[in-house]
């Protein structure tokens, strides 16, 4: 006997809620959107000159791991 899609499905969150897992659902931007690469650019430029910003991006160079990067 054959089961449906839906059936394989609901099987398999049933065993993930039984390990004590839940579903969450995350909504992004849509980085396909028109205008979306300008926001970006745009909110990066407000950020250039942020003092706050230039000791968080300095931090986090010191602290990245990047051995094996090209």
């Amino acid at each position: 006997m054959r089961t449906t899609t839906s059936a394989r499905v609901q099987k398999y969150r049933a065993g993930l809620r039984a390990s004590g897992l839940r579903p969450v659902q995350i909504w992004v931007p849509d980085t396909r959107r028109p205008g979306f690469a300008e926001e970006c650019r745009r909110q990066s430029r407000l950020l250039r000159d942020d003092p706050h910003e230039l000791e968080t991006s300095a931090w986090l160079s010191a602290i990245a791991d990047t051995d094996g990067w090209e």
